[in-house]
Protein backbone atom coordinates (compact mmCIF):
# COMPACT_ATOMS: atom_id res chain seq x y z
CA UNK A 1 0.00 0.00 0.00
CA UNK A 2 1.69 3.39 -0.68
CA UNK A 3 -0.26 6.54 0.27
CA UNK A 4 -1.69 9.13 -1.81
CA UNK A 5 0.42 11.87 -1.91
CA UNK A 6 -1.78 15.34 -0.82
CA UNK A 7 -0.61 18.13 -3.29
CA UNK A 8 -0.78 21.19 -1.11
CA UNK A 9 0.96 23.68 -3.92
CA UNK A 10 -1.83 22.95 -6.04
CA UNK A 11 -4.85 23.37 -3.13
CA UNK A 12 -3.43 26.58 -2.37
CA UNK A 13 -2.83 27.42 -6.02
CA UNK A 14 -6.90 27.16 -6.46
CA UNK A 15 -7.62 28.74 -3.14
CA UNK A 16 -5.44 31.94 -4.30
CA UNK A 17 -7.08 31.69 -7.42
CA UNK A 18 -10.24 32.34 -4.84
CA UNK A 19 -9.07 35.21 -3.00
CA UNK A 20 -7.54 36.74 -6.34
CA UNK A 21 -11.58 36.47 -7.56
CA UNK A 22 -12.93 38.25 -4.62
CA UNK A 23 -10.74 40.69 -4.84
CA UNK A 24 -12.03 41.72 -8.19
CA UNK A 25 -15.30 41.81 -7.59
CA UNK A 26 -13.86 44.34 -4.72
CA UNK A 27 -12.51 46.39 -7.16
CA UNK A 28 -14.87 46.20 -9.81
CA UNK A 29 -17.59 47.24 -7.13
CA UNK A 30 -14.92 50.50 -6.41
CA UNK A 31 -13.80 48.87 -2.97
CA UNK A 32 -10.14 49.04 -2.40
CA UNK A 33 -7.93 45.79 -2.45
CA UNK A 34 -6.56 44.15 0.62
CA UNK A 35 -3.31 45.54 1.78
CA UNK A 36 -0.79 43.73 4.17
CA UNK A 37 2.45 45.55 5.90
CA UNK A 38 5.32 43.07 5.98
CA UNK A 39 8.42 43.69 8.47
CA UNK A 40 11.67 42.00 8.33
CA UNK A 41 14.10 42.46 10.92
CA UNK A 42 17.48 41.54 9.45
CA UNK A 43 19.16 39.73 6.47
CA UNK A 44 18.40 35.82 8.02
CA UNK A 45 18.28 33.94 4.48
CA UNK A 46 15.68 31.82 5.41
CA UNK A 47 13.59 34.73 6.70
CA UNK A 48 14.35 36.81 3.64
CA UNK A 49 12.98 33.49 1.47
CA UNK A 50 9.61 33.00 3.55
CA UNK A 51 9.23 37.11 3.01
CA UNK A 52 9.61 36.87 -0.76
CA UNK A 53 7.29 34.29 -1.54
CA UNK A 54 4.49 36.27 0.76
CA UNK A 55 5.11 39.31 -1.14
CA UNK A 56 4.97 37.37 -4.38
CA UNK A 57 1.68 35.79 -3.22
CA UNK A 58 0.19 39.06 -2.49
CA UNK A 59 1.33 40.24 -6.21
CA UNK A 60 -0.72 37.33 -7.55
CA UNK A 61 -4.07 37.84 -5.67
CA UNK A 62 -4.02 41.65 -6.09
CA UNK A 63 -3.04 42.23 -2.45
CA UNK A 64 -1.15 45.29 -1.67
CA UNK A 65 2.20 44.51 0.31
CA UNK A 66 3.97 47.48 1.55
CA UNK A 67 7.51 46.32 2.84
CA UNK A 68 9.23 47.54 5.73
CA UNK A 69 12.96 46.65 6.05
CA UNK A 70 14.74 47.00 9.32
CA UNK A 71 18.22 46.53 10.03
CA UNK A 72 19.40 43.72 12.59
CA UNK A 73 20.35 45.91 14.79
CA UNK A 74 16.69 47.30 15.43
CA UNK A 75 15.67 48.33 18.93
CA UNK A 76 12.07 46.47 20.29
CA UNK A 77 11.27 50.04 21.17
CA UNK A 78 11.58 51.13 17.81
CA UNK A 79 9.67 48.05 16.48
CA UNK A 80 7.04 48.48 18.90
CA UNK A 81 6.68 52.21 17.42
CA UNK A 82 6.62 51.16 13.93
CA UNK A 83 3.90 48.67 15.36
CA UNK A 84 1.80 51.48 16.96
CA UNK A 85 2.07 53.33 13.47
CA UNK A 86 0.41 50.48 11.24
CA UNK A 87 -2.17 49.72 14.14
CA UNK A 88 -3.37 53.44 13.59
CA UNK A 89 -3.31 53.49 10.00
CA UNK A 90 -6.59 52.77 8.30
CA UNK A 91 -4.88 51.76 4.90
CA UNK A 92 -3.29 48.57 6.46
CA UNK A 93 -5.46 45.60 6.68
CA UNK A 94 -2.89 42.53 8.18
CA UNK A 95 0.15 43.44 9.64
CA UNK A 96 2.86 40.82 9.58
CA UNK A 97 6.29 40.58 11.25
CA UNK A 98 8.62 37.72 9.94
CA UNK A 99 9.82 35.44 13.05
CA UNK A 100 12.31 34.90 14.09
CA UNK A 101 13.48 38.17 15.59
CA UNK A 102 17.11 39.20 16.85
CA UNK A 103 17.43 37.97 20.30
CA UNK A 104 17.00 41.91 21.94
CA UNK A 105 13.32 41.73 20.76
CA UNK A 106 10.93 39.34 22.34
CA UNK A 107 8.65 37.87 20.37
CA UNK A 108 5.65 37.61 22.60
CA UNK A 109 6.03 41.61 23.27
CA UNK A 110 5.45 42.22 19.69
CA UNK A 111 2.41 39.80 19.01
CA UNK A 112 0.71 41.13 21.93
CA UNK A 113 1.28 44.97 20.77
CA UNK A 114 -0.05 43.88 17.07
CA UNK A 115 -4.19 45.03 16.74
CA UNK A 116 -5.89 41.79 16.99
CA UNK A 117 -8.15 42.60 14.28
CA UNK A 118 -4.61 43.12 11.42
CA UNK A 119 -3.29 39.81 13.34
CA UNK A 120 -3.39 38.35 9.88
CA UNK A 121 -0.94 35.81 11.17
CA UNK A 122 -3.25 34.38 14.26
CA UNK A 123 -0.96 34.80 17.03
CA UNK A 124 -2.10 37.12 19.03
CA UNK A 125 -3.48 35.70 22.37
CA UNK A 126 -6.96 37.28 21.47
CA UNK A 127 -7.42 35.44 18.35
CA UNK A 128 -6.36 31.71 19.88
CA UNK A 129 -8.83 32.49 22.45
CA UNK A 130 -11.31 33.17 20.37
CA UNK A 131 -10.57 29.73 18.55
CA UNK A 132 -10.49 28.17 21.77
CA UNK A 133 -13.67 29.46 22.86
CA UNK A 134 -15.12 28.24 18.90
CA UNK A 135 -16.08 31.12 17.72
CA UNK A 136 -12.78 31.95 15.92
CA UNK A 137 -12.11 34.99 13.52
CA UNK A 138 -8.45 35.52 12.32
CA UNK A 139 -7.00 31.92 12.61
CA UNK A 140 -3.34 30.22 12.58
CA UNK A 141 -2.21 30.12 9.35
CA UNK A 142 -0.30 26.83 9.48
CA UNK A 143 -3.06 25.26 11.72
CA UNK A 144 -6.08 26.59 9.66
CA UNK A 145 -4.25 25.72 6.38
CA UNK A 146 -3.84 22.01 7.07
CA UNK A 147 -7.28 22.10 7.57
CA UNK A 148 -8.40 23.37 4.41
CA UNK A 149 -5.97 20.96 3.07
CA UNK A 150 -7.63 17.92 4.44
CA UNK A 151 -11.00 19.26 3.54
CA UNK A 152 -10.29 19.96 0.16
CA UNK A 153 -8.85 16.00 0.17
CA UNK A 154 -12.77 15.10 1.26
CA UNK A 155 -11.13 13.79 4.26
CA UNK A 156 -13.69 13.72 6.74
CA UNK A 157 -12.13 14.74 10.17
CA UNK A 158 -15.30 14.14 12.82
CA UNK A 159 -14.39 11.41 15.39
CA UNK A 160 -10.67 10.63 14.29
CA UNK A 161 -8.10 9.98 16.40
CA UNK A 162 -5.16 12.81 16.26
CA UNK A 163 -2.23 13.14 17.59
CA UNK A 164 -0.31 16.28 17.22
CA UNK A 165 3.69 16.25 17.93
CA UNK A 166 4.95 19.68 19.24
CA UNK A 167 3.35 22.41 21.01
CA UNK A 168 4.71 25.46 20.06
CA UNK A 169 2.29 28.38 20.39
CA UNK A 170 2.15 29.48 16.50
CA UNK A 171 1.64 25.76 15.19
CA UNK A 172 1.15 23.08 17.76
CA UNK A 173 -1.22 24.28 20.54
CA UNK A 174 -3.67 26.06 17.43
CA UNK A 175 -3.25 23.07 16.02
CA UNK A 176 -4.82 20.74 18.71
CA UNK A 177 -7.78 23.62 18.81
CA UNK A 178 -8.21 23.47 15.35
CA UNK A 179 -8.45 19.46 15.36
CA UNK A 180 -11.05 19.52 18.36
CA UNK A 181 -13.31 22.40 16.38
CA UNK A 182 -13.55 19.75 13.59
CA UNK A 183 -14.73 16.88 15.90
CA UNK A 184 -11.40 15.19 15.92
CA UNK A 185 -10.38 13.46 19.54
CA UNK A 186 -6.99 15.13 20.39
CA UNK A 187 -3.60 13.67 21.75
CA UNK A 188 -0.54 16.19 21.87
CA UNK A 189 2.52 14.91 22.65
CA UNK A 190 5.74 16.76 23.45
CA UNK A 191 9.44 16.32 24.86
CA UNK A 192 7.78 14.93 28.32
CA UNK A 193 5.92 12.32 26.27
CA UNK A 194 6.63 8.89 27.27
CA UNK A 195 5.90 5.90 24.49
CA UNK A 196 5.80 8.57 21.61
CA UNK A 197 5.77 5.46 19.27
CA UNK A 198 2.58 3.99 21.09
CA UNK A 199 0.40 6.81 20.86
CA UNK A 200 1.00 7.53 17.32
CA UNK A 201 0.25 3.50 16.52
CA UNK A 202 -3.40 4.38 17.74
CA UNK A 203 -3.38 7.56 15.95
CA UNK A 204 -6.18 7.83 12.24
CA UNK A 205 -4.67 11.70 11.93
CA UNK A 206 -0.33 11.95 12.52
CA UNK A 207 0.97 15.59 12.43
CA UNK A 208 4.01 16.50 12.89
CA UNK A 209 4.71 19.77 14.62
CA UNK A 210 8.38 19.28 16.25
CA UNK A 211 11.33 20.74 14.25
CA UNK A 212 13.06 17.44 14.16
CA UNK A 213 14.52 16.04 10.83
CA UNK A 214 12.91 12.47 10.99
CA UNK A 215 11.28 12.40 14.52
CA UNK A 216 8.55 10.03 13.46
CA UNK A 217 9.65 6.63 11.71
CA UNK A 218 7.26 4.65 9.34
CA UNK A 219 7.05 1.76 11.21
CA UNK A 220 5.19 3.84 14.13
CA UNK A 221 2.10 4.77 10.99
CA UNK A 222 -0.63 2.89 11.70
CA UNK A 223 -1.32 1.35 8.23
CA UNK A 224 -4.22 3.94 6.29
CA UNK A 225 -3.46 6.67 8.55
CA UNK A 226 -3.20 10.12 7.31
CA UNK A 227 0.33 11.90 7.99
CA UNK A 228 0.89 15.99 8.06
CA UNK A 229 3.95 17.06 7.69
CA UNK A 230 4.82 20.47 9.53
CA UNK A 231 8.16 19.72 9.64
CA UNK A 232 10.41 22.34 7.62
CA UNK A 233 14.35 21.33 8.75
CA UNK A 234 17.35 22.23 6.58
CA UNK A 235 19.56 19.66 6.48
CA UNK A 236 23.85 20.32 6.68
CA UNK A 237 23.49 19.53 2.51
CA UNK A 238 21.06 22.30 2.11
CA UNK A 239 18.28 20.27 1.86
CA UNK A 240 14.84 20.32 3.48
CA UNK A 241 13.00 17.31 5.40
CA UNK A 242 10.11 17.59 7.27
CA UNK A 243 9.44 15.49 10.70
CA UNK A 244 8.55 12.57 9.33
CA UNK A 245 10.56 9.76 7.22
CA UNK A 246 8.93 10.37 4.07
CA UNK A 247 9.88 6.89 2.44
CA UNK A 248 8.82 4.37 4.96
CA UNK A 249 5.86 6.19 5.79
CA UNK A 250 4.63 6.68 2.85
CA UNK A 251 4.23 2.74 2.50
CA UNK A 252 1.93 2.53 5.60
CA UNK A 253 -0.19 5.80 5.35
CA UNK A 254 -3.37 6.29 3.42
CA UNK A 255 -2.55 9.88 2.54
CA UNK A 256 0.96 11.91 3.26
CA UNK A 257 2.13 15.24 3.00
CA UNK A 258 5.64 15.70 1.16
CA UNK A 259 7.97 18.65 2.33
CA UNK A 260 8.22 20.66 0.53
CA UNK A 261 4.88 21.42 -1.67
CA UNK A 262 3.03 20.27 1.42
CA UNK A 263 2.10 22.40 4.33
CA UNK A 264 3.85 25.05 3.38
CA UNK A 265 2.02 26.51 0.24
CA UNK A 266 -1.05 26.60 2.32
CA UNK A 267 0.24 28.56 5.35
CA UNK A 268 1.00 31.46 2.60
CA UNK A 269 -2.41 31.00 1.09
CA UNK A 270 -4.05 31.39 4.32
CA UNK A 271 -2.57 34.14 5.33
CA UNK A 272 -3.56 35.64 2.23
CA UNK A 273 -7.41 34.84 2.66
CA UNK A 274 -7.06 36.68 6.64
CA UNK A 275 -5.45 39.51 5.01
CA UNK A 276 -8.71 39.89 2.46
CA UNK A 277 -11.35 38.68 6.10
CA UNK A 278 -9.23 41.22 8.12
CA UNK A 279 -10.72 43.78 5.55
CA UNK A 280 -14.25 42.77 5.27
CA UNK A 281 -14.56 42.06 9.19
CA UNK A 282 -13.07 46.04 9.41
CA UNK A 283 -15.69 46.88 6.63
CA UNK A 284 -18.58 44.97 8.29
CA UNK A 285 -17.52 46.72 12.04
CA UNK A 286 -17.74 50.26 9.73
CA UNK A 287 -21.09 49.22 8.71
CA UNK A 288 -22.78 48.15 12.09
CA UNK A 289 -21.84 51.55 13.56
CA UNK A 290 -22.77 53.66 10.47
CA UNK A 291 -26.59 51.75 11.09
CA UNK A 292 -26.92 52.28 14.56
Amino acid sequence: MTAQIIDGKAIAATLLNSIQSRINTRLKANKRAPSLAVVLVGADPASAIYVRNKRLACEKVGIRSIAYDLPASTTETELLDLIRQLNQDENIDGILVQSPLPPQIKDEHIIEHISPNKDVDGFHPYNIGRLAVRQPTLRSCTPFGVIKMLSASNIELKGLNAVVIGVSNHVGRPMGLELLLAGCTVTSCHRHTKNLDQIIMQADLVIAAAGKPGLIQGAWINPGAIVVDIGINRLADGSITGDVDFDAARLRAGYITPVPGGVGPMTVATLMENTLLALELQEAKLTHIANH
